[in-house]
């Protein structure tokens, strides 16, 4: 009887101390932010009213977000990203995920204002900051063309495809043009990279790392119930009768 109980016991304490371990595998441990805003190192907090999801589920108003999370606004709703050194306004209408010191903007408008020289991926398209100072910058990505303004200080926009149509760089960078303080500069996404994929929305996501987590609960929890009522279901006695 003692056997039994303490065998149930060890299950119940399993059952709670593996999930966390996968969620901290996922990047999802729990944690307290810090008074910057910031959960763990490459997370931040999104802030929005309504109207925001997050891996294809809705968000409340202050959301703890890690790289590799999906963010979307829906019509007439818009999100503000705390980061370490960093502030990103999620326009209306956008779909972003984000990553360690980048943002990957699938469509939509960004404004950024970093002193962590954090970047603005689309497609092959990336926005770097000139200088690790505060700098603040928009990025708009509609129909294939992708706009890029330069609010303060200068940004570099660096063009990865080999295939480059596009005029040559400004003079002074030698990996891409130079949006200068004050300009804003257009960019044809298909030209430069090839033909973009569609958009991908966030309301129909799954993410896998909440799966894996809720797979090792209910197996977990279906154990500790054949354990707590005594180990695996009896096999079927087979009664022996005499000639």
């Amino acid at each position: 009887m003692r056997a039994s109980i303490l065998r149930c016991l060890l299950c119940w304490a399993m059952l709670v101390i593996v999930p966390q371990s996968l969620l901290a595998q996922n990047g999802l441990s729990p944690s307290i932010p810090d008074l910057g805003g910031n959960a763990q190192a490459g997370g931040g907090i999104l802030h929005s009213q309504g109207g925001v999801w997050i891996n294809g589920y809705e968000a409340p108003d202050s959301s703890a977000v890690f790289p590799g999370d999906l963010l979307e606004t829906k019509p007439g709703a818009a999100a503000n990203l705390n980061l370490d050194g960093t502030t990103v306004l999620i326009q209306p209408e956008s779909v972003a995920k984000l990553q360690l010191n980048l943002l990957e903007l699938d469509h939509g408008n960004v404004l950024v204002g970093t002193s962590k020289s954090f970047k603005v991926k689309v497609n092959c398209i990336t926005v770097v900051p000139v200088l690790n100072e505060w700098t603040q910058y928009e990025v708009n990505n509609l129909s294939g063309n992708v706009q890029v303004a330069a609010r303060k200080d200068d940004v570099t926009v660096d063009q990865d495809a080999i295939r480059k149509k596009s005029a040559p760089p400004d003079a002074g960078s030698s990996h891409g043009s130079i949006v200068r303080e004050t300009e804003q500069k257009s960019f044809d996404q298909t030209e430069i990279c090839g033909a973009a994929p569609a958009p991908t929305g966030a309301g129909s996501s799954v993410n896998t790392k909440w799966i894996a987590a809720g797979g090792a609960g209910a197996g977990g929890l279906l154990i500790c119930v054949l354990l707590c009522r005594g180990g695996s279901p009896a096999k079927p006695s087979i009664s022996q009768s005499t000639p």
